[in-house]
């Protein structure tokens, strides 16, 4: 079966023309309907993937007799979920599979969740194999907060994946679970505790098992020995660095190892005695002291010897510590990085304590109030402090994550900020369209393709970047309104911008109707 990548690559020109009048925002609801009907795959898929469409055409898709078809819906990223969960009970297999798996989207933007109830139906009723890979993106994030205790058996078993979250309460409860299933899947995480079972099981040569159960797992005494004496391979020692059951004697042996990658593991333990501290404290590797510098339980010495390190990225590192005051914070010769990504960050599933994120955002450290500026729930006086922030960082990052970020920051941000997921940014909510024109003559294609999105862009203009050579600005302005129509025309002839052209939101009806009817169909 052909890919959709496949399938469009395989398209002739004139069912790229279709595939736009299919996109057009300006195509009547029966022209779509003659294409849903009648048009090559390669229209149907654009069709039905690619645009939010009328209530009478996701009726006519859901009942479409070619499962493709309807597969391409299951999958589409605009359309509400719950248009989308129509599919639920679809009687071809393809497309159940499809609508469990995920709709793509470009990264860092995540797919919008299904409705809980389709979830849960689906975990009872579709076929394992096909809630693999991307189903778990379209659970809401109360779903994921309560699957350990949901009433449903199935979505408990879900939850028994998210072990590690659980408090022991819960932990406790998921072993003694009436169903089968959940018991029987918490049992075998409590096996992955029991260090004799773990030394049972270990294999004794290299592989993904191997490495698993020793980052993770509890470890025997007669494992870690074993490791420090006869390690099945040469990354054993790193990967029992950071393992929790580790006891102190080999924490102590390991903080002084002669691989930096074995102390930096050791450097990450929460369990630190104050000897290993120190003695990490003044490693030779700046890596480690970098690491060191974050732990919790360093004594106000410790700090003071990190803060006058030679290595700014360690002075940087120690002067977010939790420990100083902001007067002592400020007095750290540190330089917050600008070289940075500043992305998009998921909402978290344990929220923030609200008064540490506001000290965060309050803070004259520009690290702790870039932390306070990936929150989503920010409340309204701190966005507004934030989004004048003198940080680029702080700044970009509240652009990126908060839901009510202002289109002025939005904006400065993408002009500013050229790192990656900048294009993120313009899908943002309020990411402004008016007054964009100024921008068409700049010499960075990302910001010259924001005139396409100003109304009041000039035909002119909008003409002449229909010919600029990058193809992305090329075919945000095949798509402008005030394309003149002699041009427009002429796109219909471009192998490249044929689609974008019949996509354009200023042809009339009669034209689409005209551009559909003339076109050959299959």
């Amino acid at each position: 079966m052909p890919t959709p990548e496949q399938i469009w690559q395989d398209a002739s020109l004139a069912a790229r023309r279709l595939a736009g009048v299919a996109l057009n925002p300006s195509a009547p609801q029966d022209v779509l309907l003659h294409l849903l009907a009648k048009a090559p795959l390669a229209v149907r898929m654009v069709l039905c993937r690619d645009r939010v469409l009328p209530e009478a055409v996701v009726d006519a898709v859901v009942e479409h007799p070619d499962h493709r078809t309807r597969s391409f819906f299951a999958r589409n990223p605009h359309v509400d979920p719950a248009q989308r969960v129509r599919l639920l009970d679809d009687p071809h297999w393809f497309v159940r599979a499809h609508l469990a798996e995920a709709p793509r989207v470009t990264p860092p933007a995540e797919p919008r969740p299904l409705p809980d109830d389709a979830v849960v139906h689906m975990m009872n009723a579709y076929d394992p194999e096909h809630l693999g890979g991307s189903f778990y993106r379209q659970f809401s994030l109360g779903l994921r907060r309560s699957m350990a205790t949901h009433p449903d058996a199935k979505v408990r078993a879900w939850g028994v994946g998210m072990w590690g979250w659980h408090d022991p309460q819960t932990r406790a409860a998921l072993l003694a679970d009436p169903d089968d299933e959940v018991r029987g899947r918490a049992e075998d995480r409590l096996r992955h505790e029991d260090p004799a079972w773990v030394e049972s099981e270990l294999p004794d040569r290299s592989c993904h098992a191997r490495t698993g159960m020793l980052l993770h797992d509890a470890l025997s005494r007669a494992v870690v020995d074993g490791v420090l004496t006869a390690p099945a391979g040469p990354a054993d020692r790193r990967m029992i660095a950071g393992n929790p059951s580790l006891p102190p004697d080999v924490v102590a042996l390991l903080a002084a190892d002669p691989d930096p990658e074995v102390r930096w593991g050791i450097a990450r333990r929460a369990d630190l005695g104050a000897a290993e501290r120190r003695a990490l404290v003044a490693d030779p590797e700046s890596d480690i002291r970098q690491t060191i510098a974050r732990h919790p339980d360093l004594d106000q010495d410790d700090r003071r010897v990190l803060a006058a390190d030679p290595d700014p990225k360690v002075r940087l590192s120690v002067s977010v510590h939790p420990g100083w005051t902001e007067v002592e914070r400020a007095a750290i010769a540190y330089e917050a990085p600008l070289d940075k990504p500043f992305c998009f960050y998921p909402e978290r599933l344990v929220t923030r304590d609200p008064e540490a994120v506001r000290r965060d955002a309050l803070s004259g450290h520009p690290m702790l109030r870039r932390e306070a500026a990936k929150e989503h729930a920010l409340p309204p006086d701190l966005v507004a402090r934030l989004a004048g922030d003198d940080d680029l960082g702080v700044r970009v990052l509240l652009a990126q994550n908060h839901p009510d970020a202002p289109a002025a920051l939005l904006l400065r941000s993408f002009l500013e900020y050229t790192g990656p997921e900048r294009a993120h940014l313009v899908t943002r909510p309020h990411f402004p369209t008016d007054g964009l024109a100024g921008h068409a003559d700049d010499e960075d294609p990302a910001v010259r393709v924001l005139a396409a999105r100003d109304p009041g862009t000039p035909p002119a203009t909008v003409e002449r970047l229909s010919r600029d050579p990058e193809p992305d600005v090329r075919a945000a302005f095949a798509r402008h309104p005030n394309l003149p129509p002699a041009r427009l025309a002429e796109l219909l002839d471009d192998e490249e911008l044929a689609h974008h052209a019949a996509a354009n939101p200023a042809w009339e009806e009669g034209a689409l109707r005209a551009l559909a009817a003339a076109l050959p169909v299959s």
